[in-house]
């Protein structure tokens, strides 16, 4: 039943051959971000550049994957084109299952091809297929064509790339199973790098189940909490949505660069405004009752025919954010094509929409010209937008070769550092001040999930330093412990530590279950080890001026006290990566 040591598929791309390798530490490591971490500091060198073809690209998965509902999250860990430093994004769709029925811990892929190829990996195989042909085909296409060559349902997880990846976008993301991603901080750059553009997981094997009394009324009681009480509830119907209209209404949400935190036009992109208008489905990752992944459509008129294509796009609360608000875009079915322009170069829509608002900004001031962006960029026009995003994908000229390394890197470039919306990368939707500005800014994935900063500036009308620095860390911790399971954080009200603790000992993971107060701790100051030996430093880091403007429900941003936090956070999180 349990695997004190993890089983690793290592795969070489230049010399197209692998092999299954026993990999020591689950007393340690537990499994997800933890063993993520320990496999790059076992196969990535922190001196070479991210895309280097040695370093390593790692997907890895947690002791609870598969066993318990909601468990269905797969860590992705590689050194980041966005500041070649180490780096993690999680994914859901049907890939943790998939890797968890081909017997696999965790998958490391190192090495280049020397054409463009597929990767097939499964319990008992491994294939390497030339796909050349798909060179520069996007992603909806290449999708199609992968499923085709690499047939299977169920337990088959197919990730891929578009041209972003291929053209080494700094925020081009890894496509799973059509509508989830590995999104942040350019995953899919170090899948191009490697000439990878596809990873087909076969789930091709099984894997038994406890039998112990315990185990089946302990899975019934954590379904039963997930689908009978309001825990959840929130995800399946609006889903994260919802927080749109109730983040403007406290000044919170970024408008046309963040320019603005509120605007009535709110109404329009809300996300009963979604629902009752665009929705059409709602789908789930595997193992997941829930079904947070709300599937909404866009209509294209056939070209001189009374004939129409309809498309389905997944959004939820930071697709709308980046290319609806933050753009000024407010018809629901626009912003919804944007976001399947940005779907189909396999770009981070977050990224890409964050950074295109400051280009938008800076072209209004003139700090570019037509020039530089070849179309017009206005805010609340789409129309600009849509021709912008495939340029983005493609880097095409200078300008977008630049601004495709990043809303920073391009700004450094042209001017307009001063409302660049970047903390660490493009910033989440989350305008909601201080604790939230320097957790993305110093957090370990510079994203809104490292910490629930953006909860704590809503329910805290007081700035208290200490308090404030503990939360982060301590919400951290928490969530590292996880992301190692490795479960969607979304039920983290769910597993709490007395049920992770339970499920752990209902797998016979008791040794893990006894060690769960000291676990969290160790691994994420593992992660900050990592991190750190890779050239990060959070005293250098740098909030940029626009979000030392921003005004929310509480009054205009302390900046004097954001630069406090900065300065207090960023030591502990020195301390943590020295194991103090």
């Amino acid at each position: 039943m349990i695997r004190d040591d993890f089983r690793i598929m290592v795969v070489n791309l230049t010399s197209g051959k692998g092999e299954i390798v026993s990999f020591a530490g689950r007393d340690r490591f537990v499994g997800g971000s933890g063993l993520a971490a320990a496999l790059f500091e076992e196969h990535g060198d922190p001196r070479k550049k991210w895309d280097d073809p040695e370093q390593p690209l790692i997907f890895t998965i947690g002791p609870l994957t598969g066993y318990f509902p909601l468990m269905s999250k797969t860590v992705c860990a590689f050194k980041s084109p966005m500041h070649d430093q180490f780096a993690e994004s999680h994914a859901g769709g049907r890939s943790a299952l998939a890797l968890r029925f081909a017997d696999l811990d965790g998958l490391v892929i190192v090495g280049r091809a020397s054409r463009p190829v597929c990767l097939s990996v499964g319990e008992r195989h491994l294939e390497i297929k030339d796909v050349g042909f798909l060179s520069g085909r996007d992603v909806t296409s290449t999708g199609k064509q992968l499923r085709r060559m690499f047939p299977g349902a169920g337990h088959r997880s197919i990730f891929r790339i578009g041209p972003a990846g291929e053209n080494g976008c700094s925020f081009a993301c890894i496509n799973v199973d059509t509508y989830r991603h590995f999104g942040r901080l350019g995953s899919g750059a170090v899948m191009g790098s490697k000439n990878l553009k596809g990873i087909a997981i076969q789930g091709d094997g099984s894997f038994p189940l406890p039998e112990t009394k315990g185990y089946p009324k302990l899975y019934k009681e954590i379904h039963r909490r997930v689908t009978a009480t309001d825990m959840m509830s929130k995800y399946h119907n609006l889903g994260t949505a919802a927080n749109l209209a109730a983040l403007d209404g406290r000044r919170s949400l970024p408008w046309r660069n963040l320019q603005a935190t509120s605007d009535p036009a709110i109404e329009r992109i809300s996300g009963n405004r979604f629902a009752d208008d665009a929705l059409l489905r709602n789908a789930a990752c595997a193992g997941c009752p829930v079904g947070c992944i709300h599937v909404g459509f866009v209509r294209e008129k056939f070209r001189d025919e009374n004939r129409y294509l309809y498309r389905q796009v997944a959004y939820d609360y930071e697709p709308i954010f980046s290319t609806g608000s933050m753009l000024g875009i407010t018809n629901p079915f626009d912003v919804l094509t944007l976001m399947d322009l940005v779907e189909k170069e396999g770009l981070d829509v977050m990224s890409a929409g964050v950074a295109l608002a400051w280009a938008t900004e800076a072209f209004e001031k003139g700090v570019v010209s037509v020039d530089e962006t070849v179309v017009p960029l206005r805010f609340g026009e789409p129309d600009g937008y849509k021709k912008a995003i495939h340029y983005l994908g493609s880097g095409t000229g200078e300008f977008y070769g630049l601004l495709s390394k990043g809303a920073a890197a391009a700004a450094a470039h042209y001017g307009g550092q001063d409302f660049a919306c970047v903390l660490g990368q493009e910033m989440a939707g989350y305008a909601t001040g201080e604790v939230f500005f320097v957790s993305q800014a110093l957090g370990f994935r510079h994203s809104h999930l490292d910490t629930a900063g953006y909860s704590y500036d809503q329910t805290h009308d007081k700035l208290d330093l200490t308090d404030a620095v503990d939360y982060l860390v301590d919400d951290e911790k928490s969530r590292v412990f996880l992301t190692s399971m490795v479960s969607c954080l979304f039920a983290r009200e769910v597993y709490k530590e007395e049920l992770l603790s339970e499920a752990l000992t209902a797998l016979g993971y008791r040794y893990l279950a006894e060690r769960k107060s000291e676990l969290p701790g160790a691994i994420q100051a593992l992660r900050w080890k990592v991190r750190c030996a890779t050239g990060f430093d959070p005293q250098a880091v740098k909030i940029p001026k626009r979000f030392g403007e921003v005004v929310t429900w509480k009054g205009p941003v302390d900046q004097a006290f954001m630069e406090r936090l900065r300065q207090a956070y960023g030591q502990r999180i020195v301390a943590l990566a020295a194991g103090r």
